[in-house]
């Protein structure tokens, strides 16, 4: 099981969108969850965007803030989790693939210092006792910054870009930094653009984990709340990210046990009480 964080770059890489395709296809085994925390410090994409604004503040990211300062972040965090899990109304809902929404204004980042450090931590101890996938989005700024040590937490960190020259250019410098702050990163690409993964990896020097199709009306479901057509979860979108879920994970694997191969950041951290 792993802690994977995305990343994005300048423009519109399609970030949020990503995690949210990935999110509700991600491969579980019975008796696990797959968590999507929204840390993106610019706000949350997801609360106005798939959910259409119907939960106003009453969950997420920033109620994290003041349970952080009376001591009770680790049962706070459960509480701020919404279940995205069931495709069918009618079928009781397996509660295993939970969204923490982000922050409903950019300005309330500034309250979220202190907690960043703590979350990266729960996030590890989720994994390492529960077995728990966690992805992060981290949209386009919050792999640096003090957001940023979600990101060095992480068992892998991916760019999201699209094969398109305006964001390969732009794509260039995050990742040199990225690499500097974290060590090695990958690369997921929106196939938008007219470049195959080959150049890609050739133009950004990291390899090319996943890609997903650009397919705008499945994607606005997810990015805009739109209408869900019949058979959504087998778009090609929403297939490719069921793929790309299993390469991520196995990516994760791979570097963890290059990185961290006696256990020791899983062992050591605090775990989150589990819900």
């Amino acid at each position: 099981m792993a802690v994977i964080a995305l990343a994005g770059c300048s423009g519109a890489p399609g970030v949020t969108t990503t995690a949210l395709a990935l999110l509700l296809t991600w491969p579980l085994e019975p008796g696990r969850r797959m968590i999507l925390a929204e840390c993106d410090p610019d706000g949350s994409a997801v609360l106005h965007g798939l959910l259409q604004g119907t939960l106003g503040d009453r969950y997420g990211l920033r109620n994290l803030s003041v349970a952080a300062r009376q001591g009770d972040l680790g049962d706070a965090f459960w509480r701020q989790l919404i279940d995205l899990s069931s495709e069918d109304g009618k079928k009781e809902s397996p509660h295993d693939r939970l969204l923490l929404p982000g922050i409903t204004d950019p300005a309330q980042a500034a309250s979220l210092g202190p907690v960043w450090k703590a979350l990266g931590v729960i996030f590890r101890g989720i994994e390492a006792e529960h077995g728990h996938d966690v992805l992060i989005d981290l949209g386009r700024r919050g792999a640096f910054g003090p957001s940023g040590v979600l990101a060095e937490q992480a068992d892998a960190v991916v760019v999201v870009v699209r094969n398109t020259l305006r964001c390969l250019q732009a794509a260039e410098g995050r990742v040199r930094a990225l690499e500097e702050r974290v060590g090695d990163v990958s690369v997921l690409v929106i196939n938008e653009g007219p470049y195959p993964a080959g150049e890609v990896q050739r133009v950004l020097q990291v390899p090319v984990v996943a890609t997903l199709p650009h397919v705008p009306k499945d994607a606005k479901v997810l990015s805009d709340g739109v209408e869900q057509p019949r058979h959504f979860i087998k778009s090609p979108l929403m297939k490719a990210a069921r793929t790309g879920g299993t390469l991520l994970v196995q990516r994760a694997a791979v570097r963890r046990a290059r990185l961290d191969p006696g256990g020791v950041r899983a062992a050591g951290g605090e775990v989150a009480r589990a819900r």
